[in-house]
C-alpha cells in the first residue's frame, strides 16, 4: 500500500492520478526487465521430470513391468510420485520463500500521484510518472529531468563510463536512465519508458547482479556431493559387474546396482542448503531484517569480524547544532545560549549548505539558523555557481549574487582543509585544530566555515583558489544509540571482533567506542592505510580497534585485508561514501531508516528500523541456520552410511542373501529422509549458548574434526547394528522375506534415533528435547504409523514383500537399536570430554 508524504500545496509538479496510472499499467505492464515471470511450479515440475535420478528410477519401474513384476513397477510408479511431489513441495516453498525476500527488498520511489508525493513500488511506475530522485538513489525507470539541483548521475552500469555525468533540463543533457546512480543532488523526473521499453531492455540486456561468489559451504558441500556422485555411479557399476558374473541375470543386477547408486548419492544436501538459507532469510524479513541473497545466512552463521560506521549506525543520527565559535570576535558558546544568534559563522554555514537540504548535517544547520532574526533575508540570495564536495578532507562551496548585485562565496568542510586554504598564521591554526580537538574529544563534529570576495570575472576553477577568510566552527552531537554498550558485550561474548571506521577525528570515534566499552588501544587514520603496503596492513587489521578520519579509498582497504586475513567481514554503513566497503564485504549492513538508497543497494542486509540489536537477532539466526543445515548433513550421513554398508557388503561378502533390499525400498526410505533433513531440521531453535561461542570457521569444512570423526562413527555404530540383525537371522535359516522386513524396520528405528541424536552433538537427547520442535511428535507419529501400514496392512505388505513379524523378534531389533543409541550418546559425552 502506498504511503502518503505531506508536501507543501503548490510545491509539487504535476503527475497522474490514481486511474490513469492504472490504465497506463494496464498498457504498459509493470516495470520489470522480464525474467522467469510466472509458471515457476511448471518449470519446477519440468525441472523434476528431467532429473537424471528421476529417469534412471522410472527407467528402473518399466524395466519392472518387462520383468513381469507388474506390482513392484506400480509401486515403483507410486514411489516416484510421492518423492516428487516432496520435492515439488520443498521447491515451492523454497521459491515463496525467496519471493517474499524479494518483494522485501523490493526498491522504493517517491513519486507524484493524485497531487501528492507518494511511495510505491518501482514495478508501479508507469510512463508519464513524475518522481523525485534524491543523492544515492538508484533510478528506476528511463526519464527526463524536468528541474534539477546540482545533479550528478553515475551511468556506469548502462554506459560503462565511470565518471559521473552532469544533469539538468536543458536538451541533451536532462536524460536519465534505468540502473543509473543519483551521484549528487536532486531533481524531479518525468517517466520516459519503463520496463522491457527502455534503454536497458531495448538493448536486450538485465539488471542481474554480477553472480555472487559462492560461499565457503557451498563450494564444500558441491564438493562433497560431487564426490559421492561419482562413488555412487562407480558403485553402480561394480555392483552390477559383480553380479551379473555371479547370476548372469543383466535386469536383476542392474536393480540391485542401481539400489546402492541410490543410497550412495547424498541428493538431500543441496536441497537442504538451499532451502535452508531461503527460509532463513524469510524468517529474518518478517522481523524487519532484510536479506538481498539466501546465501548471505551462511556468512552470518561465520562472521568473525563487525566493522561500523558512526553516523546513524552507532549515533541516532538525529544531529543539532549544539556548539558555535566565531573567529572574527574570537567568541564561543552554546548556542541555546544565543551568545552567537547574531554569528557570521552560521550565516555563511547556511549559505554554504544546500537550497534544500537533505544531508543530516546541513538540515541541523538549517534548523539552527531559521531561528536568527534575519533568517528570512535568505530569500533575497540566488546561487549563480557550486562547486561539489570533494578532496580529502573534503570541502563544497556555493557562490551567491544578493539582492544588491554583490557576490557572497560561502565553503564549508572539514577543519584541515578550510584552515588550509584561509589566511592565517601557523600559529592561529594549531589554536584553531586545538579547539576542533578539544570538541571532538566531546563526541562533537566540527565543521570549519569560511567566506570569500569576488571583485568580478571568470571564477575560479578550483574552489582553493578564491581569497578565503576564516569564519569559525560549527559543532554538531549526534548522540550514541542506547544499548550501545549491551550490543558491543553480545557480540564480543560470541567470539567476534568490533571494529569502528570512520570519517571523525580521533577523538570523536574514542568518545563514541568508550560510550560502547570498547578498549580503544592503537587508533589508525585514513592517512596511514594510504601510506601503508598491504603486507604492513595485514598486519596491523587484527589488532586496530579504532579507525578514524577515513574515507572511501581507506575504508575499501580496511575491509579487503581483513578478508585477506581470513576475517568473515560485516560492514555497516548508511551513506554514499559506504558503498565500495559495503559490496567489498562478506556482509554489507546498511540501515534502512538512516542509509541511503545507494547503501541499502550496495548492502546485502538492511536493518529496517536501525536498531543495532537486530544485527545480533541476524547473527544469532546466521549461526542457527549454519548449526542445523550441520545437523541435517550430519544425519544424512548418518543414515546414509548403515544403508550402503547393508546393501554393499553382504554382496562383496557373499552372504547367502546378497540382496534384501531393491530400489523400491530405498525411495521409501528417500520419502523419510528428505522431509526429515530439509523441514525437521530447518525448523530446530537456537541451541542455548550458541552466542556464547567463537563463530565457526568459514573455509574449515562443515565439520570439525571431531564432529566429522562422530558422524561417521555414528553411521558405523548404526551399520553394526544392522548388519548384526541381517547376519543374525539370515544365519538362523530365517527367509529372504523374514530377514527383509526385520532389517527394514531396524533401519526405520534407526533413522529415528539418529533424527534425535543428530539434534546436538553435544547436548544428549532428554537435553535436546528442551529446545522445543514443533515436527518432533510429528516425526515419532509418522514413524509409528508407517511401521503399522508397512507391517500391518496385508496389502502394503506383501507390495513391499515383507512378512508378520514375530514380537520377541520385533523386540529384539528394538533393543539392539536402543542399545546402538546408547553407544552414539555415550560417544557424545566421551568426544566432550576430550
Amino acid at each position: 500500500m502506498s504511503t502518503a508524504i505531506q508536501a507543501e500545496e503548490g510545491a509539487l509538479p504535476e503527475g497522474l492520478s490514481s486511474e490513469e496510472a492504472l490504465s497506463r499499467r494496464t498498457r504498459y505492464g509493470k516495470n520489470i526487465l522480464g525474467g522467469p515471470g510466472g509458471g515457476y511450479a511448471l518449470r519446477a515440475l519440468r525441472d523434476i521430470l528431467i532429473e537424471p535420478m528421476f529417469l534412471v528410477l522410472l527407467f528402473a519401474g518399466v524395466l519392472y513391468f518387462l520383468l513381469n513384476k507388474p506390482r513392484e513397477g506400480v509401486l515403483m510408479l507410486l514411489a516416484l510420485v510421492f518423492v516428487g511431489a516432496i520435492s515439488f513441495y520443498q521447491d515451492m516453498k523454497r521459491h515463496r520463500a525467496l519471493s517474499a525476500l524479494r518483494d522485501y527488498t523490493e526498491p522504493r520511489v517517491r513519486t507524484v500521484r493524485d497531487g501528492q508525493l507518494k511511495v510505491l513500488h518501482g514495478w508501479e511506475l508507469v510512463p508519464e510518472d513524475v518522481m523525485l530522485l534524491e543523492e544515492g538513489e538508484k533510478i528506476p525507470a528511463d526519464a527526463v529531468v524536468l528541474t534539477a539541483h546540482d545533479l550528478s548521475v553515475n551511468e556506469s552500469v548502462v554506459t560503462g563510463e565511470s565518471l559521473p555525468v552532469d544533469k539538468d533540463g536543458s536538451e541533451g543533457r536532462n536524460k536519465l536512465l534505468l540502473g543509473s546512480l543519483v551521484n549528487t543532488g536532486t531533481c524531479y523526473a518525468r517517466v520516459t519508458d519503463t520496463g522491457k521499453r527502455t534503454f536497458l531492455g531495448r538493448m536486450g540486456k538485465k539488471m542481474a547482479e554480477i553472480p555472487e561468489e559462492r560461499t565457503a559451504l557451498q563450494r564444500q558441500i558441491n564438493g562433497f556431493v560431487r564426490v559421492m556422485a561419482i562413488f555412487g555411479v562407480t558403485a553402480f557399476l561394480l555392483v552390477w559387474g559383480i553380479n551379473f558374473r555371479h547370476s548372469g541375470n543383466l535386469a536383476q543386477s542392474f536393480l540391485l546396482g542401481l539400489t546402492l547408486a541410490m543410497t550412495a548419492i547424498p541428493e538431500e544436501i543441496p536441497i537442504a542448503f538451499s532451502s535452508f538459507l531461503a527460509l532463513g532469510g524469510w524468517r529474518m524479513a518478517k522481523l524487519g531484517i532484510i536479506v538481498s541473497k539466501p546465501a548471505i545466512m551462511d556468512y552470518l552463521g561465520t562472521t568473525t569480524t563487525i566493522c561500523l560506521d558512526k553516523t546513524g549506525t552507532l549515533t541516532m543520527n538525529k544531529m543539532s547544532v549544539s556548539w558555535l565559535y566565531d573567529f572574527t570576535s574570537d567568541v564561543e558558546a552554546e548556542t541555546s545560549s544565543g551568545r552567537l544568534s547574531q554569528s557570521r559563522v552560521m550565516w555563511y554555514g547556511r549559505l554554504a549548505s544546500e537550497p534544500e537540504p537533505f544531508d543530516a548535517m546541513e538540515r541541523a544547520i538549517v534548523e539552527e539558523f531559521v531561528k536568527r532574526p534575519d533568517a528570512t533575508d535568505w530569500s533575497r540570495f540566488v546561487m549563480i555557481r557550486e562547486y561539489p564536495l570533494e578532496g580529502r578532507p573534503p570541502m563544497m562551496t556555493h557562490v551567491y549574487r544578493d539582492g544588491r548585485g554583490d557576490v557572497v562565496v560561502a565553503a564549508k568542510g572539514g577543519p584541515e582543509r578550510i584552515l588550509a586554504v584561509c589566511r592565517l598564521s601557523e600559529g592561529m591554526r594549531d589554536e584553531a585544530m586545538r579547539r576542533v580537538a578539544m570538541m571532538a574529544a566531546k563526541g562533537y563534529r566540527v565543521l570549519a566555515v569560511a567566506s570569500a570576495e569576488w571583485p568580478g570575472g571568470a571564477f575560479p576553477e578550483r574552489q582553493d583558489d578564491f581569497d578565503w577568510k576564516f569564519e569559525g566552527f560549527i559543532a554538531l552531537f549526534d548522540p550514541p544509540k542506547p544499548g550501545l554498550r549491551e550490543v558491543f558485550k553480545a557480540w564480543r561474548q560470541a567470539g567476534m571482533r568490533v571494529k569502528i571506521l570512520s570519517g571523525d577525528y580521533p577523538e570523536t570515534v574514542v568518545n563514541i567506542a568508550s560510550a560502547g566499552g570498547l578498549s580503544v588501544g592503537k587508533i589508525v587514520t585514513g592517512n596511514m592505510v594510504t601510506e601503508m603496503s598491504d603486507e604492513e596492513l595485514r598486519k596491523r587489521v587484527g589488532d586496530a580497534v579504532i579507525y578514524a578520519r577515513m574515507f572511501p579509498d581507506a575504508k575499501l582497504r580496511v575491509i579487503q585485508a581483513l578478508k585477506e586475513h581470513g576475517e568473515v567481514v560485516a560492514m555497516t554503513g548508511d551513506g554514499v561514501n559506504d558503498g565500495p566497503a559495503l559490496k567489498a564485504a562478506h556482509i554489507g549492513i546498511a540501515m534502512g531508516k538512516a542509509g541511503t538508497d545507494l547503501a541499502r543497494q550496495a548492502a546485502d542486509l538492511v536493518v529496517s528500523d536501525d536498531d543495532l540489536s537486530h544485527i545480533t537477532e541476524a547473527i544469532l539466526r546466521g549461526r542457527t541456520v549454519h548449526n542445523n543445515l550441520k545437523k541435517a548433513i550430519r544425519y544424512l550421513i548418518g543414515i546414509h552410511i548403515p544403508i550402503i554398508l547393508t546393501v554393499a557388503l553382504p554382496l562383496l561378502l557373499g552372504w547367502k542373501y546378497t540382496a534384501v533390499f531393491t530400489p523400491i525400498h530405498i525411495v521409501f526410505l528417500e520419502l523419510i529422509m528428505g522431509p526429515t533433513c530439509s523441514i525437521f531440521y530447518e525448523r530446530e531453535p537456537a541451541e542455548a549458548g550458541i552466542m556464547n561461542r567463537p563463530p565457526a570457521m568459514a573455509g574449515n569444512g562443515f565439520f570439525t574434526r571431531r564432529e566429522a570423526v562422530f558422524t561417521v562413527l555414528q553411521g558405523l555404530v548404526a551399520a553394526s547394528g544392522m548388519l548384526a540383525i541381517y547376519f543374525y537371522f539370515m544365519d538362523k535359516g530365517a527367509s529372504l522375506a523374514y530377514v527383509r522386513t526385520l532389517v527394514f524396520l531396524a533401519i526405520i528405528l534407526m533413522n529415528l534415533v539418529l533424527t534425535f541424536v543428530s539434534r546436538s552433538f553435544s547436548h544428549p537427547v532428554l537435553a535436546s528435547f528442551r529446545n522445543r520442535n514443533g515436527l518432533a511428535a510429528v516425526v515419532l507419529a509418522m514413524s509409528a504409523g508407517f511401521i503399522a501400514i508397512v507391517i500391518g496392512v496385508p496389502f502394503v505388505r506383501g507390495l513391499f514383500g515383507m512378512v508378520p513379524v514375530m514380537p520377541v523378534d520385533f523386540a529384539r531389533i528394538f533393543a539392539v537399536v536402543v542399545v546402538c543409541g546408547l553407544c552414539m550418546e555415550g560417544m557424545k559425552r566421551a568426544g566432550k570430554a576430550i
